[in-house]
């Protein structure tokens, strides 16, 4: 997988430019709508693979393949109550119709990883 900082989409009327921040915009805000999640969590990676990993942003690690396909890691909390498997399935459903819908990339593989489970409300959450 290429490391890029924005993406060419060439059509008949033209070229389309997507940069990195559009796609992780877009992994935010479809990871916040779904009920059960407290947050994006920045405890997924020790502070060296943060540092070392261009792609990582905000709990959210981004990658572009070498067609049209978008591999994303995105790191959550939980709120405690509700089924772990139900919402990380969820969160990969809604990020992929999401950028599907929005752009002209392909997901081609999302992985949700939990970090954490917090017991209490949205706004105990320290992102």
């Amino acid at each position: 997988m290429a490391v890029r900082k924005q993406r060419f989409i060439d059509t008949e009327e033209g070229s389309v430019s997507y940069k990195r921040n559009v796609v992780l915009s877009i992994v935010n805000l479809a990871t916040k709508e779904i009920n059960g999640i407290a947050g994006l969590s920045n405890n997924g990676l020790s502070c060296f693979k943060k540092m070392m990993n261009k792609n990582y942003r905000r709990g959210v690690i981004i990658e572009f393949g070498q067609d049209d396909d978008v591999y994303v890691d995105v790191f959550v909390d939980v709120l405690f109550g509700y089924s772990v498997k139900d919402v990380a399935f969820r969160v990969q459903e809604n990020i992929k119709s999401s950028i599907e819908s929005m752009t002209d990339f392909k997901v081609a593989a999302i992985n949700v990883n939990v970090t954490g489970v917090v017991f209490g409300g949205v706004d105990e959450v320290a992102l």
